[in-house]
């Protein structure tokens, strides 16, 4: 089952509703590109990969919505949709690059209006078909870097939920157990939203891998005491030098890990990497609503007193000189990652030339 698909009997975007999770597995349906911007924003769907494709049949849907008579207004309005959706989340490359490789087909173009809604929504499934495939040839690569035994220590959710189906970093444990070896996971609660505690762990339930949640704060503990042997993440955006921008604890996670010698990969496909951004310190970080920290409970109170105020970024940057590797679907880089990064990088543009 992927997160989200293209339903050809109602002409729309079903996806999976992650707020529900893991108490109930209900979809959700999407009928304008408005609709799956506003899904983007509310955390509907989430997961840099799936978002980029959410926004690829989001331009589909305002394709095949438009009332345009000419060229210059169905562009007109494929652009602003764009814009609609690369506003729902800021960081995650991803859904940029998937409205900006929309655009760029429909003006380089010379088919008619009625083609083009149809070669929009093809480009679209062609891109979640390529996620499933990407992701499975990073899930190949990564796995090799797992040895028998291993306790993992995994951050937020990288799964099939974060991608259209199978995942990133949690895509490489995955592949790792179905190929025989004992994994055991050490599953971050990943706060504020606790998409581990909720979403990742659900999907080991589902594959029948080991695991245990942990605090957020727990893991320097693990990682301290020899009961972690590699810590794995995604990532959202990743410059030219490596650095990597991530869920909001990540770096400190990988701080813990490098003061132990404990290898730290982040898996991301090629499209995560932002080339025009030579360091992490240029990645724009989401800030969210405040209401997600001060919201939390503990046996059903509110933790936080009254009146009180928070500060709520979704993500962090994890400078590459904490990383070990870098996984990408054209194998697993090593440093020094500004040469060897953007080798990859031309390799993979040279195989969709």
């Amino acid at each position: 089952m992927r997160t989200l698909e293209w339903d050809v009997n109602n002409q729309n975007l079903r996806m999976i509703d992650q707020r529900l999770l893991p108490g109930e597995l209900r979809f959700i349906y999407c009928n304008t590109a408005a609709e799956v911007a506003s899904a983007i924003r509310e955390m509907v769907v989430r997961g840099a990969p799936a978002i980029g494709v959410a926004a690829a049949f989001g331009m589909a849907l305002a394709a095949q919505r438009s009332r345009a008579v000419n060229r210059p207004q169905f562009l007109q309005e494929l652009q602003e949709a764009g814009e609609t959706l690369r506003a729902a989340r800021p960081t995650a490359v991803n859904l940029s690059w998937a409205v900006n490789a929309i655009l760029k087909m429909v003006m380089e173009s010379s088919a008619s209006l009625s083609e083009l809604k149809h070669l929009i929504l093809d480009a679209a499934q062609c891109l979640a078909d390529e996620d499933v495939a990407i992701n499975r040839r990073m899930a190949e690569h990564g796995a090799q870097l797992i040895n028998d035994g291993d306790t993992i220590i995994h951050h937020c959710n990288t799964g099939a939920l974060a991608t259209v189906d199978w995942g990133t970093a949690l895509g490489v444990i995955r592949y790792a157990h179905e190929s025989g070896k004992h994994v055991h996971v050490l599953v971050d609660e990943t706060r504020p939203r606790l998409q581990g505690a909720r979403l990742t762990a659900w999907e080991l339930q589902q594959y029948g891998i080991p695991f245990d949640i942990i605090s957020d704060n727990a893991a320097g503990y693990f990682l301290q005491t020899g009961q972690a042997q590699k810590v794995f993440f995604g990532g959202d955006r990743m410059a030219a030098n490596g650095d990597v921008a991530n869920k909001i604890g990540s770096y400190m996670l990988a701080l813990a890990a490098h003061d132990n010698g404990i290898p730290v990969y982040t898996v991301v496909p090629t499209s995560t990497v932002d080339l025009t951004l030579a360091h992490g310190g240029l990645i724009p970080i989401e800030e969210r609503s405040p209401e997600e920290v001060l919201g939390l409970q503990f046996q059903g109170q509110t933790v936080v007193p009254r009146g009180a105020t928070a500060r709520n970024p979704a993500f962090d940057v994890t400078p590459a000189r904490l990383l070990t590797g870098i996984v990408t679907e054209n194998g697993v880089i090593y440093p020094p990652f500004e040469i060897n990064l953007l080798k990859v990088i031309k390799t993979s543009e040279g195989d969709q030339e």
